[in-house]
């Protein structure tokens, strides 16, 4: 009732504050990016036909593909844009010198080395994939043209490379100075509210749960833990005192990926005993569970500071030993209570999960709190997250563009089009710039209709309103329209192709050059070669092995289940946190690829979960041999050790083809692991914190306890994996 009278005593000039507040945080940052955008364009077209450069469309083009909303990834694509745009140079005008005299030959080699970068656009999924991108578009940008006056060549790069550098002046001077809004503060941002959302999807899930929104929040995380990546290394750009702390940032994401693997791991196995009656092992965890649910209730939907993880540091730290008393206790009482040795087993390993799980709890806390200094034990991390796609799938992006140039050049050679290098040199380009997308087909053709708008009214402002301007104002005055809008649909994720298309290619048509040639007939031919180029691309991406095909979901399916090959045999060193972090960018790109079959990504969901939860488990029990003292019961030639790497050979058979009979054996071995490594007699207490057998039971129980899981993909193997059958 209060809260209803304080609404209506409320002053007009109040409410009007209230919603324009509202609209800045929403909207506002949109239109707030679009005039930064116009700003940025504006004054590298004043400055380019003021220096008399010659191409000042190359300058603002480059405006419109740097311009980011925050400032750290302005910088970081400056950056690349011109290392990409320097090797690209260099190569072509070595080209030219060699290949002037031969078309053929030329063309040949363009194709070879603009699918080669292509190829690496597609494998990096990071900021290098642009840097290959500039590397191919900038060698088609001046190689072609040039093999019309090869004499011309070096000066055309070297214009190429000023008109570059002013658009990347410009936009990183703009991006910074004029209401910045800084990749570092997007950063803080995402740390602080990322632990309030996993503590809440900790409390929401612990009873049981929405399986479906327990899915969709797992792949929330894993597309956080590839974003907050990409956020991190742009801030290494704009921030030093983000720079500082890039080893903790890095640790940071990397534990709280080990984080929700565990609690993944932990609530798999609750689930899996209440679908089996394990009603006496739940009733035992459940003075366990209560004190996490105290842990984090206070976090629940909060942003977590670094003040706040200092303190919370420290109340897990005291939490921690209770946590422990409390599963000691339990297993105790159910010891009493329950003979039957797979109860036990079970309780074990969900108390183990669950200890471990306060730990990274702790280990999380810790570096968190310790981004409050500049200097930091714990920024000593030297594993980085390196995303890369599927090589099969990028040789085949490569491939798809190389002929794609070899085609479209032997038309223009045939046809003598007086616009065929444009013909080809987009086609090239469209090819790179859409082959990190999901649907590069979609891409693609959102350009082209963006390519279709931008002819039209490039050719009337060109014919009908430039004759009638006087003047760098006027000027300004006709073209920021069609900025506008390119912009603010560039910026979102929906119509991005659209925006790119129409603000690309309206600069690269109807922007005066500083020598200015009115010859409609050539504008025309322009037009039609790049809008004739585009959709002949949309269509050879769609149709030549399209990314979005099964065979691609296939392929990055395996990638998946390798992961567990490499969780058995890879380098111990730094493997856990090379292992969470591939395992999550695969599963992102295959979400991202299968946007269009919702029962795809289910099956893909599916395989990461199973992936997670054995290869992580292998990779804690290899942990844990490496840790044995010196006793003769540990010794590499035991009978329980054999078993183990008999059970890893089981393992590789069964994800390397997936099938019942290779499950069935692989049960079979880790059942065997199991009664060998508890027949072991060890010199210590047989309890279980002192006791590493016992904690290697744990592990392989867990294992086993994954391989007969009824939801598992490993059911469907007998039939084919589910996206064989997609």
């Amino acid at each position: 009732m209060a809260s209803s009278q304080a609404l209506q005593t409320r002053s007009p000039l109040e409410e009007v504050r209230r919603a324009f507040f509202e609209w800045a945080r929403s909207d506002g940052v949109t239109w707030v990016y679009v005039a930064k955008v116009l700003t940025a364009a504006m004054l590298t077209l004043w400055l380019a036909m003021r220096l008399e450069l010659p191409q000042p469309s190359t300058a603002t083009i480059t405006v419109f593909i740097v311009m980011q909303p925050q400032s750290g990834q302005v910088f970081a694509k400056s950056f690349y844009r011109i290392l990409g745009s320097l090797v690209g140079l260099t190569v072509m005008v070595a080209l030219i010198a060699v290949f002037a005299q031969e078309r053929v030959l030329f063309l040949l080699v363009v194709a070879l080395w603009v699918g080669a970068c292509t190829a690496g656009a597609a494998r990096y999924r990071d900021f290098r994939s642009y840097a290959c991108v500039l590397a191919g578009y900038t060698a088609t940008l001046i190689g072609l043209p040039a093999t019309q006056h090869p004499e011309a060549a070096f000066m055309s790069a070297v214009w190429r490379v000023l008109e570059i550098s002013l658009g990347i002046l410009c936009s990183t001077v703009v991006s910074a100075v004029v209401l910045p809004q800084t990749s570092a503060a997007a950063m803080r941002n995402a740390l602080y509210q990322r632990f309030g959302a996993f503590a809440w999807f900790v409390l929401d899930n612990l009873g049981g749960g929405q399986r479906q929104r327990f899915e969709a929040a797992n792949v929330n995380f894993v597309s956080q833990a590839v974003g907050l990546e990409t956020l991190r290394t742009a801030t290494m750009f704009e921030d030093p005192h983000m720079r500082l702390r890039g080893g903790r940032l890095a640790r940071l994401n990397n534990e709280f990926m080990v984080l929700t693997t565990r609690y993944h791991a932990l609530h798999q196995l609750l689930e899996r005993l209440r679908g089996q009656d394990g009603q006496r092992v739940l009733q035992a965890l459940e003075p366990c569970l209560e004190l996490l649910r105290e842990m984090l209730q206070p976090w629940k939907g909060k942003p977590l500071t670094d003040s706040d993880a200092a303190v919370l540091a420290e109340q897990i730290a005291a939490q921690r030993q209770d946590m422990m008393q409390r599963i000691r206790e339990a297993r105790a009482g159910l010891r009493e209570k329950v003979e039957d040795v797979s109860e036990r087993l079970d309780f074990n390993t969900a108390g183990e999960l669950l200890y471990r799980l306060v730990a990274d709890l702790h280990d999380y806390t810790l570096t968190h709190a310790s981004l409050a200094e500049h200097r930091h034990e714990r920024e000593n991390w030297k594993f980085g997250f390196s995303p890369k796609a599927n090589l099969v799938g990028a040789l085949v992006a490569g491939g798809r563009t190389a002929v794609m140039v070899l085609l479209f050049g032997v038309f223009w050679i045939e046809t003598a089009w007086p616009s065929g290098s444009t013909f080809v040199l987009n086609a090239a380009a469209v090819a790179a710039l859409v082959s990190a997308a999901p649907d590069p087909s979609k891409m693609a053709a959102q350009m082209a209709v963006g390519t279709f708008f931008a002819a039209i009214l490039g050719f009337a402002e060109t014919y009908f309103v430039f004759p009638h301007l006087d003047g760098f104002p006027l000027l300004c005055v006709a073209i920021a329209p069609v900025f506008v809008i390119g912009a603010y649909l560039s910026v979102k994720p929906a119509y991005a192709g659209y925006g790119m298309g129409l603000l690309i290619f309206f600069c690269f048509g109807a922007i005066p050059a500083n020598m200015t040639v009115y010859d409609a007939g050539r504008t025309l031919n322009e037009y039609i070669a790049l809008v004739l180029s585009q959709g002949a691309a949309a269509v050879l991406v769609g149709v030549l092995l399209p990314p979005t095909a099964a065979w691609l979901w296939r392929r990055l399916e395996k990638d998946l289940r390798m992961r567990v090959v490499q969780a058995i045999s890879g380098r111990l060193a730094g493997l856990g946190a090379t292992f969470e972090s591939a395992t999550r960018d695969l599963m992102n790109q295959a979400y991202g690829l299968a946007a269009r079959r919702p029962d795809v990504q289910r099956s893909l969901l599916r395989w990461m979960f199973l992936v997670l939860e054995v290869g992580h488990s292998i990779i804690e029990l290899r942990e844990e041999q490496e840790r044995l003292p010196d006793e003769p019961c540990y010794a590499e030639a035991m009978p329980w050790r054999q078993a183990i790497r008999s059970m890893g050979r089981a393992l590789i058979r069964l994800f390397v083809q997936p099938g019942e009979a290779n499950r069935e054996r692989a049960l079979a071995a880790v059942e065997h692991a199991i009664l060998t490594t508890k027949a072991t007699e060890e010199p210590c207490a047989p309890d279980f914190e002192s006791s590493p057998l016992r904690r290697v039971v744990s592990y392989l129980h867990f294992i086993r306890t994954t391989l007969l899981d009824p939801q598992s993909p490993l059911r469907d193997a007998s039939q084919g994996t589910a996206s064989h059958a997609a």
